[in-house]
């Protein structure tokens, strides 16, 4: 069976989608691999952090590895703060992958890094999440985010995954693929999960209080 592929129309490689983020003050922004893998480009809009949220797509920040082998790869500090989460672009995720990109998102917004000298990278800049071309995992992963973390902006997933779009602009004509609708299921589930899960969080702080 040949795979159709969809038109693809000219777009940033990154795109602000939200500005001073309540809670945190910075911004989200979304792109693709053009965006996450320029560094001058991620600099001059103060983006310190990069979640990149597809599984067929790997970056090397490491600008200078602590140790240098020919039958290994470098490590070490990186340039940019890194997450990675592999989800594919279509079926084939487990259900949890999405609930797992949630978590990551605003664990990297949340995490506070120790004052060592292990931990360079302490700054707290603007937040990138990306996927191969910045229209769809990372679309609905940063979609997802803004529903739960700003419910009375965003009362639906639809209206942030709609925001989302037009920010990346993303046009109606590929409205449909982008993102996936099998994504979108998993995010509706995962807000959902999400739920219980705050929930049971607030009951037990609660309870321990008492």
């Amino acid at each position: 069976m040949t795979e159709k592929f969809s038109q693809r129309f000219e777009r940033p490689s990154i795109s602000k989608v939200y500005e001073n983020l309540p809670g945190y003050g910075v911004d989200l922004y979304v792109g693709g691999r053009e965006g996450a893998s320029d560094i001058p480009l991620l600099r001059a809009h103060g983006i310190s952090t990069v979640l990149n949220c597809a599984v067929n797509l790997d970056f090397n920040y490491v600008a200078t590895p602590d140790e240098v082998s020919h039958d290994s790869v470098g490590y070490g500090p990186a340039l940019i703060r890194y997450y990675k989460l592999g989800i594919v672009d279509g079926p084939g995720n487990p259900d949890t992958m999405m609930l797992a990109g949630f978590y990551q998102l605003r664990g990297a917004l949340d995490q506070i890094m120790p004052e060592k000298p292990s931990y360079p990278r302490r700054d707290r800049g603007s937040l990138l999440v990306n996927c191969r071309a910045g229209r769809s995992r990372s679309v609905v992963l940063v979609a997802l985010f803004l529903h739960l973390h700003l419910p009375g902006e965003f009362p639906t997933l639809a209206a942030a995954i709609d925001h989302v779009r037009i920010k990346r602009a993303l046009r109606p004509e590929e409205w449909h693929e982008t993102p996936k609708p099998m994504l979108i299921a998993a995010a509706e589930r995962t807000a959902h999960w999400v739920g219980l899960i705050e929930d049971d969080i607030a009951r037990t702080a609660k309870t321990g209080a008492a």
